[in-house]
């Protein structure tokens, strides 16, 4: 009978199937023993790059040389922004207006290697630096003129003057703005200069915008132009005996004459909220202890000044301040309509006589609270030294005090387009024809 359960069979073929085991076994060896020298040659290949991947070859020949030093990378620039006026200077200065173009601050951070511009401001076209002689052609400049209306004819007489050396200049009227925010956009270099400093007031606000060793005054365009101070009416003056502002600002009986809203205390018809002559004025009350019998207006200026005009022509009394050159002692003139008040007391910074007549200003010295102004432009150092003919026609510019009167005059009295004011600005370059064409030829020999 057949045994099922018995695993016996051909001894042959048992042998052979054994021997293919065999066989086996040693492939999977001879393969996995390939496998694991080149993970070890992948490791050890990875081992030596990366040690010598670490060195530079020049590094290890230096290190190798007798004599030799490790030179500290030099520290990458630390760009930090231009500092921004936060608030009007409390004594002296022009006018200013905030309306303009916001400044830009360029951002606070290590910037490897350069730090990116602040962008020019639109439509304005990045200036051409460093033209070398005889390279005005095409040179792109970029002026900014003062948001008053009195400097708008001086940026069109400049500007043309450029274009005649050569230089590309952009529209100053599409770059109108406030001091404040000129200076800040002077020090983020987004400007190259404009012609409307009054210094010393602007020194303060200068140092404030980080100025100080960026830009400088140049020239003498308007010497001691810029008069700033109180008119009163002429008829209360001389019914009142006032020749000076401490006459109102000391009687309580004189001040309610200027009182326009009830409450007792001279309403002075003074500056825009942003302008610093606002907080020359209340600082110059608060100093001399007239709160309670003076205050100033919250008002445009400019709409404060029509209301004065009306009221002189219906015989009532005027507290106005105004500034010159201007156009503003045309409508309401000195020794005919008004008179200049003296200050005994003007703010340390704002002290100071003027050249004002008598019959312009009974009280002498004539002490009008605010230092007389020299008018002249401002710009970047750097653009001076890269433009030598632009330097020195800047320099040399002077416009009359009373040509700038009258063309403030012409502009209140209706010549106030663009057109108009470019116009005004080539017929003044035509009468004065000789030395412009003097001026214009010191500026090339500059070059």
């Amino acid at each position: 009978m057949e045994d099922r359960g018995d695993t016996g069979g051909d001894p042959a073929r048992y042998a052979r199937d054994g021997a293919d085991d065999e066989e086996r076994r040693a492939r999977r060896l001879v393969i996995v023993s390939l496998i694991l020298v080149i993970a070890l040659g992948f490791v050890v290949w990875a081992v030596i790059t990366l040690a010598v991947g670490d060195s530079d070859p020049e590094d290890a020949m230096d290190d190798a040389l007798p004599g030799t030093a490790t030179v500290a990378p030099t520290p990458q620039p630390v760009h930090e922004p231009a500092p921004i006026p936060t608030a009007p200077p409390t004594s002296g200065a022009t006018p200013i207006p905030t309306v303009g173009p916001t400044a830009i601050p360029v951002p606070s951070a290590t910037v490897q290697p350069t730090a990116i511009p602040t962008p020019r401001a639109t439509p304005i076209s990045s200036p051409t630096r460093r033209p070398g002689p005889a390279q005005i052609e095409g040179v792109r400049v970029n002026m900014a003129r003062a948001n008053w209306s009195t400097g708008y004819t001086q940026a069109a007489i400049y500007r043309a003057l450029l274009q005649e050396l050569g230089y590309q200049v952009n529209d100053p009227s599409e770059a109108e703005m406030s001091p404040t925010s000129f200076l800040s956009a002077l020090a983020e270099d987004r400007f190259d200069f404009w012609v409307n400093g009054w210094f010393p007031h602007h020194v303060e606000l200068m140092e404030e915008a980080g100025l100080t060793d960026i830009a400088r005054p140049i020239g003498m365009q308007i010497p001691s132009g810029g008069l700033q101070g109180f008119l009163v009416d002429k008829a209360t003056a001389e019914s009142f005996g006032i020749t000076k502002l401490d006459d109102i600002g000391n009687s309580s009986r004189i001040a309610e004459l200027f009182d326009l809203d009830g409450n007792g205390k001279a309403d002075l018809m003074g500056c825009d909220m942003s302008w610093s002559c606002r907080y020359v004025i209340n600082d110059t009350i608060a100093a001399n202890g007239w709160q309670g019998t003076m205050e100033q207006a919250t008002n445009d200026h400019a709409r404060q000044f029509a209301d004065s005009v009306d009221r002189h022509r219906r015989g009532e009394p005027i507290l106005q301040f105004v500034w010159t050159p201007g156009p503003y002692t045309a409508q309401l003139v000195p020794s005919q309509d008004v008179i200049w008040l003296s200050v005994d007391n003007p703010l340390p910074s704002q002290r100071g006589a003027t050249s004002l007549s008598v019959d312009k200003c009974p009280a002498q010295p004539c002490q009008t609270g605010f230092t007389p102004a020299d008018i002249r432009v401002l710009a970047r150092n750097d653009f001076l030294e890269a433009n030598p003919a632009a330097a020195k026609l800047l320099e040399l510019v002077t416009i009359s005090v009373e040509d700038a009167f009258e063309q403030g005059r012409a502009f209140i009295r209706g010549a106030n387009s663009k057109a108009d004011i470019e116009a005004a600005a080539t017929q003044w370059i035509a009468d004065n024809r000789a030395n412009v064409d003097q001026w214009l030829d010191e500026a090339r020999a500059a070059t």
